[in-house]
């Protein structure tokens, strides 16, 4: 059976009348519901300043807590309840600060928060993709400042990390961030918490990444997807807008599906727009399918596509947030209960490596696991001298694996074929002397073998029994997917260089990684 009201329960979440703490949205199949049963749509604010849409840079590793905001929270949240917003997304929140007043007047305002995990300097780089214990440690960092919150619906593990078909490798470091994530929930939370990713529109690549994320062991898959688009500008229609083909595409998606951003500021800039495709995202064309999404964005900046301006602390509204808010005021999405719905759909088939798609469905980069690591720094003979700065790394990466491919085996990822090193989840110091390490076994050990113009070291390995136990295990578990000595682009074609070194009397060009991540710019998932 199905509605076209909500629940008085729901509306008087919807208009934030809510007088307890907000309950928890849970999913079922293509869906999300309230606890009671009545159907969750998100009516959502992008509500985070200094952040880029469609997923560019913003050129910076500096952000600011929107949550940890007090006095700004106390201003924008009742324009937020004006625009009867029910959701609002951030994009990067630091876990070491105190978020309870924020969140408080958010659920005081029956509104929920679906926040990204990454932040500028620690993510998951499209030029450089890799899933390390860093980054391990700021997703389920972020996971435990916000998993107590009963108004957080859940997180986003990327933000157009794949964005075309030359980067779709970084999508397996991607999905390995959603297993692990969400492995860290089950085990830390009481209760469901959402994760998901957020794509681009791009139209070599949109169907072969909404079904990767989505296929395979469910324990690794998306929980929902989040999709940023940008394609109804204007004035325009259900069917020249492209959003028709959206909604046939996902009608047999097995996980909830929203805009994730929206509202294109084509052609006459932000206060411009007329929120014609608000109407339509909550009409009965979509409404089955689409599970509402998030108007992007609050604030006003240099890229144009605000709907308040904060200026000295004071905050006006724009043009479009007085008809966003018409338009929000007069939409009622038909809906169904939790009980009557009967999800039919199937996750998909994981799409093939061919010319746009480089990552097999089949296997993930392995999980972080940083003790194995300490581990096994500590039973090496042959690591970086202590005087070796990181910007320095590069150099010796280059020339190890460029020289003795094999010595780098343990630590590189292919994700066409699905071979990972055991070791190619530790961080860049524990990456080196891996290498260095192999480097020097591989040539017996010889005088000048561990020396790098003194940029490496001979030490006593340390390891245990224990410690070797577990490097065994790793190895053993790694054996069935290691393969050669091809490199993905964890090591970069290398770009030739002045000689900058010597081992005895060999004379090496070094060469400079430039997609080693040491040192590199990040960009903001």
């Amino acid at each position: 059976m199905r509605f076209s009201k909500t629940s008085l329960v729901s509306a008087s979440l919807l208009l934030g009348q809510a007088a307890a703490e907000l309950p928890p949205i849970v999913m079922k199949g293509s869906k999300f519901f309230y606890e009671n049963g009545t159907q969750f749509f998100m009516k959502g604010v992008a509500y985070q300043q200094d952040s880029a849409e469609a997923g560019k840079s913003t050129g910076s590793s500096k952000y600011s807590d929107p949550l940890a905001d007090v006095a700004s929270c106390k201003r924008d949240v009742p324009l937020l309840k004006q625009l009867r917003t029910n959701t609002i997304r951030t994009y990067a929140i630091d876990p070491t600060k105190d978020h309870d007043e924020c969140m408080k007047l958010l659920d005081d305002a029956g509104i929920y928060v679906i926040s990204d995990l990454s932040e500028p300097s620690v993510s998951v780089n499209r030029d450089d993709p890799k899933w390390d214990v860093e980054l391990l440690k700021r997703y389920t960092d972020v996971v435990d400042s916000l998993s107590k919150y009963s108004n957080v619906i859940g997180f986003f593990a990327g933000n157009e990390v794949t964005n075309n078909a030359s980067n779709t490798d970084a999508s397996a470091y991607v999905k390995a961030a959603v297993r692990d994530t969400k492995n860290h929930i089950k085990a830390t939370s009481k209760r469901w918490l959402g994760v998901g990713y957020a794509a681009n529109d791009d139209p070599d690549i949109r169907e072969s990444i909404a079904h990767y994320f989505n296929c395979g062991n469910q324990s690794e898959a998306i929980d929902y997807w989040g999709y940023n688009i940008y394609e109804w500008c204007g004035k325009s229609t259900f069917t020249d807008s492209g959003y028709d083909k959206q909604v046939e595409f996902f009608k047999t998606y097995s996980v909830p599906v929203f805009f994730a951003e929206y509202g294109c500021n084509i052609p006459d800039g932000a206060e411009g727009r007329i929120w014609q495709e608000t109407t339509a995202l909550y009409s009965d064309d979509m409404s089955d399918v689409i599970s509402g999404g998030i108007v992007y964005m609050y604030h006003q900046e240099a890229n144009d596509y605000g709907l308040v301006k904060v200026k000295g602390g004071t905050a006006s509204k724009l043009k479009d947030f007085d008809t966003l808010a018409t338009r929000m005021a007069s939409v009622s999405p038909s809906s169904i209960q939790m009980d009557a719905y009967k999800p039919t759909n199937s996750p998909a088939a994981c799409p093939s490596v061919n010319a746009k798609w480089a990552v097999t469905g089949d296997r993930l980069p392995p999980t972080p696991n940083n003790d194995l690591c300490e581990c096994m720094y500590k039973s090496l003979s042959c690591v970086p001298s202590d005087s070796l700065k990181t910007t320095d790394f590069g150099k010796i990466f280059n020339y190890v694996c460029d020289q003795t491919p094999k010595a780098c085996d343990g630590i590189n990822g292919n994700t066409t074929s699905g071979e990972y090193g055991p070791f190619s989840m530790c961080g860049a110091k524990e990456k080196l002397g891996y290498i260095l390490n192999e480097y020097y076994n591989l040539q017996g050990k010889s005088s000048g073998a561990c020396e790098f113009k003194g940029q490496a070291q001979v030490v006593a390995a340390s390891a245990d029994d224990g410690c070797q136990a577990r490097l065994a295990q790793a190895s053993a578990a790694a054996s069935n997917t290691q393969g050669g000595s091809e490199t993905s682009k964890n090591i970069a074609a290398p770009i030739p260089m002045k000689n900058l070194f010597t081992i005895g009397d060999l004379a090496i060009g070094a060469y400079v990684v430039v997609a080693m991540g040491v040192g590199a710019g990040m960009v903001l998932l």
